[in-house]
């Protein structure tokens, strides 16, 4: 849910700072004073399209930020998509959205103080923010996601028959591409087989090893330096074992200590310790002796080496960093090779699998479909309940399946466009009639603002808890309803709200009754500049407010008491 909302320089907005707490937050004010300007930074937020009139007169850049919690609803695929982006999640489940926008029009988009692209921004943001305003319902009218939300309904129960089509899928595809590929254009295949044959040719004949050219750089390294190596080397071996020098006055002094120690017992430790410093500064000496014998002064061995290497570069080249990336790629080109060598056997043997591959995504495809229909049926009783209770008995809701199964299919028509998508064959779509007798229609083109608003508020009842948004902003859905449909919204809003954290701009008293949290939005002049200002209500300012929405204009005693009662009632709503 989002917890903190800072503002800055946007629009008429100077400097808010919103805290936010679950349940319904309801947040009023007089027309102009600024709510849809909090709305419309939630949306900049969350990757919504910017614009250089956003940043408020006088400023250089707006800035807005949000902090969220993130619930275990989302908490998985919101991990996938931050280790995707490289982002580390936090140990107390919280996200940091931050975007500015400039004066030339620049966009700066940061997640958990990370700089993104907007397009990833806006990824992160869909999963957790849903905004639903009085003329743009978002996904919900949108029909290419409903088969999304009808999928989200069912939950659990399609994971198993998803899972198995999106495998026999990925095969589908891998198989398909490559008999594209193969069926390419013949002269096309004939050079490429041509191309590939010179370079595997190429590699062949260099007779490559596995770490060829790491190996002679090391022995490049010595032979370039055995100049400078013998030399130290042999001038510490004379230091320690040469007439005169370190192991003569080390036996000196240990001959020395041997007679003390004869004489007193305490000298017996260090007898023993300068003795094993000889011994082993003399096995020391043996080993540098036999390490300067053994260096070579080869210049022949170093024209080798350096002209294996010139070889090994010039393919480097052409065929990979290393010497075990060019073997890499050379076995890659031999299996290319093979199929176009063979290329009419291989198309036979990959028509026959993708046929194959065509009848099992079939069968699987209908199966999925069937489990999708029964849920239909579900979603559509649940949806007819949620608008009786909105006084949309008459409404007709339903959800159309159209598929076409890949009867008769054949291979040059599956080349050039596949029946399937990664979902299935099912294209789904909510169907609505708002009268008797009426045909069924789009959801997108149902006509009244009102029964828009009712049918998104039913929908959004009965799939906020399977979308996985946890914070749901109503930006006046409200529109075009009054009395008794006015009090079954506010109620129907308040439910949505007890699975998620729901923001709703309202001018409806019977919706700002039932609001957990009251926030007052009005504009304010100072120092010549008018500014929006956000305050949360008590409940004698609350009483106050819904008076002045109910009135319009004059608030009175019996506004007052109206009201008054709203609360009580809204109070008692709750409670059951």
């Amino acid at each position: 849910m989002l917890m903190e909302l800072s503002i800055r320089n946007f629009a008429i907005i100077d400097e808010i700072s919103i805290s936010f707490e679950e349940g319904l937050t309801v947040l009023t004010g007089e027309t102009g004073a600024g709510k849809s300007i909090i709305i419309d930074a939630i949306g900049l937020l969350i990757g919504g399209r910017g614009s250089v009139d956003f940043v408020r007169h006088g400023s250089k850049r707006a800035e807005i930020e949000g902090m969220f919690s993130v619930e275990s609803s989302v908490s998985k695929e919101l991990a996938a998509l931050l280790e995707d982006m490289g982002i580390a999640s936090n140990e107390e489940q919280t996200i940091v959205l931050r975007r500015e926008m400039t004066t030339q029009g620049k966009s700066i988009c940061r997640v958990n103080g990370k700089l993104t692209t907007l397009a990833l921004l806006r990824e992160v943001g869909q999963l957790l923010v849903d905004i639903h305003g009085q003329h743009e319902h978002q996904h919900l009218l949108q029909a290419d996601k409903h088969l999304t939300f009808l999928d989200r309904y069912a939950g659990t129960s399609l994971e198993k028959a998803k899972r198995e089509f999106e495998k026999l899928y990925e095969q589908f595809i891998k198989k398909r591409d490559q008999l594209l590929q193969l069926t390419e254009n013949e002269q096309q295949m004939a050079q490429r087989l041509d191309l590939i044959q010179y370079q595997f040719k190429e590699i062949e004949n260099a007779k490559l090893e596995l770490d060829e050219d790491k190996e002679l750089e090391d022995e490049r390294q010595k032979l370039n330096n055995s100049e400078g190596l013998y030399k130290t080397v042999h001038g510490t071996y004379e230091s320690l074992y040469g007439e005169g020098k370190g192991l003569e006055w080390v036996m000196a002094a240990m001959n020395q200590i041997e007679e003390a120690a004869s004489m007193d017992p305490e000298l017996h430790t260090v007898k023993e310790t300068i003795a094993n410093c000889y011994y082993l500064l003399e096995e020391s000496s043996f080993s540098l002796r036999d390490y300067y014998e053994g260096i070579a002064f080869d210049p022949d061995r170093l024209n080798t080496i350096e002209a294996r290497l010139s070889e090994i570069s010039q393919l480097k080249r052409k065929y990979g960093d290393t010497v075990n990336d060019i073997l890499e790629y050379a076995s890659t080109i031999e299996e290319e090779m093979d199929t176009l060598t063979n290329r009419e056997q291989r198309l036979v043997q990959w028509e026959e699998e993708l046929s194959s591959l065509v009848k099992d995504l079939t069968i699987e495809a209908e199966h999925l479909s069937q489990l999708r229909q029964k849920h239909a049926v579900k979603l559509k009783k649940a949806i007819q309940q949620q608008l009786k209770e909105l006084y949309m008995k008459d409404t007709v809701f339903d959800v159309a399946f159209n598929k076409v199964l890949p009867s008769n299919v054949t291979i040059q028509q599956l080349l050039k466009s596949s029946p399937f998508n990664k979902t299935g064959l099912d294209q789904v779509s909510f169907m609505v009639a708002t009268n008797q007798g009426e045909p069924l229609k789009p959801l997108a083109k149902v006509a009244s603002g009102g029964e828009i608003s009712r049918m998104i508020l039913a929908l959004k009842a009965i799939l906020a808890k399977h979308e996985g948004v946890t914070s749901i902003i109503f930006d006046e859905v409200d529109t075009g309803v009054s009395g008794r449909v006015a009090q079954a919204i506010a109620e129907k809003i308040y439910r949505v709200s007890i699975g998620s954290q729901v923001l709703c701009i309202t001018h409806l008293p019977q919706v700002a009754a039932m609001a957990d949290t009251h926030l007052f939005i009005e504009k304010k002049q100072q120092s010549g500049r008018t500014q929006t200002v956000v305050r949360p209500l008590n409940e004698t300012e609350q009483t106050e407010e819904i008076s002045r929405m109910i009135s319009g204009v004059e608030i009175t005693d019996l506004t007052r008491q109206h009201a008054r009662e709203l609360i009580i009632q809204a109070k008692e709503t709750k409670i059951i």
